[in-house]
């Protein structure tokens, strides 16, 4: 039975709940008037101590903010129309300025002397008074509208000047001095109204002139040019750390950049095009004073600054140092004096700069010496690339030397340093691999120096802390668990102890990653050293083509070894070692074509390397790849053999088939290894090759395929590829038997189709009776297209009719038969040949009504057709669902 309680307990639960829905109202409404102040545009500042949370609604997130009471609505903030205020403004600044220009170039030569010097007088220091007083009274904006106005006839007044008082003087020497006169003018005059944001940055820009138009003036040398650009760029880095004003900062610090940019183009330009040595001298002063200047602006520039600072710094002292022994060696050679100066400044990690100016000074080494690779790169594409001419005339014979068998078009001897750049960076890399412990203490105190200014109060990261970007010292607390290393020394795991998966981890490099970065590089530029010294020293071909196949087994052996050590962070050697030694293998393959005994012998070579790499590696990717080649390598020899032998090509395509068998036989004793399957389709790409090779000759493509039936019915032995193989086996015995019947000559197939194709139904109708979920493409599908499809072949070329009506009347019947006992393969196959044969017979009538229709019809047809379709395309895509399901459900 139902409890009621008594009316008490039902009132107190009443009350209770009334509470509840009081609370929940106040919680809401609260809520909505935040929304509602939110939403709201925020109102302008109008007095210093105007605080708007105050009043209005908290800040997000704010919790105990107290309710408003109900309807509450905050009140509008009164904001002025300070958009429509500016536009007025500049309206009536840009009027003035142009009345002033106007009066200047028309009106001033109806003027007397002393109306033109009244008139010039009143006006410019008018406008130069009034901001004052309109400051004093808050009219900031119009204040500033008359300071630009002031600014362009103070310009107005210096072109009067130069027109009427020394019309004879030049003009570019009267333009720097007034822009000097004009630049203190200004600096003066928005220092005394400070409240003004024009006048200082107007200032920066006047001061930029002064120095490059005097020595234009004075028809100085280029030298004397680049002086003046970087001593006014010293100026602008002054103004940029210590002006007054953003706007004047900014500009100044626009304008630097241009103008040191522009001196370190005069510098590097004459220290590249230098006679000699000494000639080199004085821009290379130019580049080390704006090297120093760099340096001296990133010691209190902020950290992007800093970095950019140390990178100019950094280039323009690799320009100065080593054009002037660049300057004394041959032009090819010169860039080894570049890539030495660029190496000197790994130096900086043992002085006292900042570390972000390290920073930035180390990038431009990386860029110097990434330059310098960057020019050796087209000498060893053309030593990589370059033997693919040999492919349009294969064995005909050995060339004298190297170059011979590559691009004769390049410039060999422009490249003579380009190995010694390629082998001292590999050796630098190296040494760095090998002794990265040492490199790592050596590093130890730029990563652990304090910036200037990054002390913070109590509780704030600061230097030789994780956050601060600093190191931990060897043996601290915080060290790897169980190592006494810090982050950079390479480590156990190479992540700093304070990583935690976090975002410092992941933006930091570890030692681990960045010593095998180290690794795989020297790998690659020690072999790219010896393939192009190879080139540049034109060495006889059989030594090339020797040694190229040599740097290919050296690269294997540093693969499987780096594989099987299990060392952590040595992956990368062993990767690009992994990817290198194909490459290497495909190379020296294409060189070894000029000649018949260096093809067998390379490529022979090339198969045992890569061979005894796979039996070697470890599990995995690198087992796959060395297998994958060594499949490769037999195929091509196997293709050698063939032309050895004199065959024609269709001849050679059986013989190709026997690497195809061997991988057939090597998966199956592989069975579920990793490496089974990608051998195999190799093999599968050797088989199409020689397919491929067999079109030629019908009977020969017909035994081709025959064979590769057989190759995929060995392979359907194994469950595992059975439900590929075992279709392909039936296609290609179908297809091998339509080859070879057109290859007869024979104009009834279904003589020899039929025998085959009856047998096959009934096989199939019993299986079924055995098994009703067998499917019918398994049953049937064999069968039936045993007929159907080389009867369909012959029909389009029939021109007669009785083939083609008994095909149609055979495809309806089976298309029915799949209709009625819901078989998917009788129905698709029946109607597909249905339907091609219907168009091959209503072909001819199609094209005669298509010839009589009008030219616009088809078009619009087309569209009709379109728009019909698009309007019901929902429709359309249910149907399509539909029946798409409802094959599905077939077997």
């Amino acid at each position: 039975m139902e409890h009621v309680p008594p009316p008490a307990e039902e009132l107190a639960r009443l009350d209770r709940e009334l509470a509840e829905l009081d609370a929940r109202r106040a919680q809401l409404l609260t809520r909505r008037a935040w929304l509602l102040a939110a939403l709201r545009p925020p109102a302008p500042t109008a007095a210093p101590g105007w605080n708007p949370s105050a009043w209005g609604a908290p800040a997000a997130g704010r919790p105990g903010t107290p309710a408003q009471p109900w309807g509450y609505v905050p009140p509008k903030q009164a904001s002025a129309p300070r958009s429509a205020q500016n536009v007025l403004l500049t309206l009536g600044g840009l009027l003035l300025t142009v009345a002033a220009v106007a009066f200047t170039l028309v009106s001033w030569g109806s003027m007397g002397i002393g109306g033109r010097s009244a008139v010039l007088a009143a006006v410019t220091v008018g406008a130069l008074a009034a901001p004052a007083v309109l400051l004093r009274r808050g009219l900031t904006a119009t204040a500033e509208a008359l300071a630009a106005l002031a600014l362009v006839l103070t310009l107005l007044d210096a072109y009067a000047v130069h027109a009427v008082a020394v019309p004879d003087t030049d003009g570019l020497g009267f333009t720097a001095v007034a822009a000097a006169v004009l630049a203190a003018l200004w600096t003066a005059y928005g220092l005394a109204l400070g409240k003004l944001h024009l006048p200082l940055p107007a200032a920066v820009v006047l001061a930029q002139w002064p120095l490059l138009f005097g020595a234009w003036a004075a028809d100085a040398p280029a030298m004397v040019v680049g002086w003046a650009l970087l001593a006014t760029a010293v100026l602008d880095g002054a103004i940029a750390l210590w002006g007054k004003g953003t706007g004047a900062r900014v500009t100044a610090c626009v304008g630097g950049s241009v103008m040191a940019f522009s001196a370190l183009m005069v510098g590097l330009t004459l220290s590249v095009t230098a006679s000699g040595p000494l000639g080199a001298l004085a821009p290379g002063a130019l580049l080390l004073t704006a090297a120093a200047a760099g340096l001296a602006g990133a010691w209190r520039a902020p950290r992007g600054f800093a970095r950019a600072g140390g990178v100019v710094a950094g280039l323009a002292t690799v320009a100065a140092v080593g054009g002037v022994p660049a300057a004394a060696v041959p032009e090819d050679w010169g860039v080894l004096a570049y890539l030495a100066a660029g190496l000197a400044l790994t130096a900086v990690v043992r002085t006292r700069l900042p570390r972000n100016a390290a920073i930035g000074v180390l990038v431009a080494s990386a860029v110097v010496v990434t330059g310098a690779l960057a020019g050796a790169l087209p000498g060893l594409a053309a030593v990589l690339l370059g033997p693919v001419t040999l492919l349009s005339d294969v064995w005909a014979g050995s060339p004298g030397g190297f170059r011979s068998a590559l691009d004769p078009t390049l410039p060999w001897t422009g490249l003579a340093a380009a190995p010694v750049v390629l082998a001292v960076s590999a050796g630098l890399l190296g040494a760095a691999y090998r002794w990265w412990p040492s490199l790592a203490r050596i590093a130890a105190p730029l990563i652990a120096r304090e910036e200037p200014g990054s002390g913070g109060p109590a509780g704030a990261p600061g230097a030789g802390t994780p956050e601060a970007g600093g190191a931990v010292a060897p043996g601290a607390s915080g060290a790897p668990h169980g190592t006494g290393a810090p982050w950079y020394a390479g480590g156990r795991a190479g992540t700093p102890w304070y990583a935690g998966g976090g975002s410092a981890a992941r933006r930091r490099p570890s030692g681990a990653a960045l010593r095998g970065a180290a690794g795989a590089g020297a790998a690659v530029l020690g072999w790219g050293a010896l393939l192009l010294a190879g080139a540049v020293l034109d060495v006889p071909y059989a030594v090339a083509v020797a040694g190229e196949t040599v740097l290919v087994a050296g690269l294997l052996a540093l693969a499987v070894r780096g594989t099987g050590s299990g060392r952590e962070g040595s992956a990368a050697v062993p990767v690009t070692a992994l990817v290198a030694a194909p490459a290497g293998a495909v190379s020296a393959g294409l060189l070894s074509l000029a000649s018949e005994g260096a093809s067998y012998a390379v490529f022979g070579a090339l198969a045992a390397l890569f061979a005894g790499a796979a039996v070697r590696a470890g599990a995995g990717v690198p087992r796959a790849v060395f297998a994958v080649a060594a499949t490769v390598g037999c195929t091509v020899l196997t293709g050698f053999a063939g032309r050895s032998l004199g065959l024609a090509p269709h001849e050679a395509a059986p013989l190709m088939l026997l690497v195809p068998a061997l991988t057939v036989l090597f998966g199956a004793r592989l069975r579920r290894n990793p490496a089974a399957l990608p051998v195999e389709l190799t093999g599968a790409l050797g088989a199409l090759v020689a397919v491929a090779l067999a079109v030629p000759d019908a009977p020969f493509l017909a035994l081709v395929l025959a064979l590769c039936g057989v190759l995929a019915a060995g392979a359907a032995v194994r469950p595992e590829r059975r439900p590929v193989a075992a279709y392909l086996a039936a296609a290609l015995f179908v297809l091998a038997t339509w080859v070879r019947l057109a290859a007869s000559e024979v104009s009834f197939p279904e003589a020899y189709t039929l025998p085959v194709t009856v047998p096959a139904l009934v096989a199939g109708f019993l299986r079924r009776r055995k098994d009703p979920e067998a499917s019918s493409w398994t049953a049937y599908g064999p069968g039936l297209a045993a007929t159907l499809l080389p009867s369909l072949a012959v029909a389009w070329t029939d021109p007669d009719w009785q083939r083609p009506l008994l095909l149609g009347v055979s495809a309806l019947v089976i298309t029915l038969l799949g209709a009625r006992y819901r078989l998917q393969a009788l129905l698709l196959l029946g109607g597909a040949v249905l339907a091609l044969d219907g168009l091959h017979e209503l072909a001819p009538y199609v094209v005669q009504v298509a010839g009589a229709l009008p030219r616009w019809l088809p078009p619009a047809l087309a569209g009709l057709l379109l728009l019909v379709v698009g309007a019901t395309y929902e429709q359309r895509l249910r149907d399509a669902r539909r029946l798409k399901d409802a094959l599905g459900r077939m077997r």
